[in-house]
């Protein structure tokens, strides 16, 4: 997503616990966005899944 015009200024990046997930966040972050808030956990019975809210560094 490098195409400054594609970017959304805010974004809610959603997985299960695992490396992929961890990768799209620092993916994120490397594209010009920050963290924004806390990240959240939930448990469906079988697996954790994680919430991360970014946001673009220069919309703070």
């Amino acid at each position: 997503m490098s195409d400054a015009k594609n970017k959304k200024n805010y974004r809610f990046i959603t997985g299960t616990d695992d490396d992929k997930f961890c990768q799209r966040i620092s993916d994120a972050l490397d594209d010009g966005y920050v963290l924004y808030g806390e990240p959240k956990l939930s448990h469906d019975g079988t697996k954790t899944i994680c919430a991360q809210a970014v946001v673009l560094k220069d919309k703070l």
